[in-house]
């Protein structure tokens, strides 16, 4: 029986039509849980990771040391300095007074400020601009030598 006849002669149809409703329901509910996920998913810090093995540092040497809330402070790492010399606990500094103070450290230490190697040591929390800007700084105040501080993990740290 594919069609039905009534009384009026008019002829029903077949309905071929596909229900779409189910399918909106379904991509409003994909919608809603992207939505939901996508801020969760976007990283706003770097996180740097640790290393196997590190070059060891030099035994005199200028830290910089930067904190997760941004705060700046130098000292000076000489294992030949007498102890309550001034500089080998940090200081606090600004930005600003950056250069100054890394270059009052290495004058006080006997050497240049190009020739000083300067260690910049960040919180792993710290944004990696914030590092940049404070690497920039030092090479626009003349330092030559520059390195980045990690924690080795893995085997014991080499021997340059």
């Amino acid at each position: 029986m594919a069609s039905i006849q009534r009384g009026s002669g008019h002829r029903r149809r077949a309905l071929a039509e596909i229900n779409v409703v189910p399918y909106i329901d379904v991509m409003l509910v994909l919608l809603i849980i992207f939505m939901v996920t996508a801020p969760l998913i976007t990283p706003s810090a770097v996180k740097l990771p640790s290393v196997g093995q590190a070059t060891r540092a030099p035994d005199t040497v200028v830290e910089v040391d930067i904190k997760a809330d941004k705060i700046l402070s130098v000292r000076l790492r000489d294992p030949k300095a007498k102890p309550g010399t001034t500089g080998l606990n940090p200081q606090p500094t600004s930005m600003a007074d950056l250069q100054k103070a890394v270059a009052q450290l290495a004058q006080q230490s006997g050497s240049t400020l190009a020739a000083m190697p300067v260690l910049i040591a960040a919180d792993k929390d710290v944004k990696y601009d914030d590092v940049i800007k404070v690497l920039n700084r030092l090479k626009e105040g003349g330092v030559q030598r520059v390195g980045l501080a990690v924690q080795a993990t893995g085997q014991a740290a080499r021997q340059p």
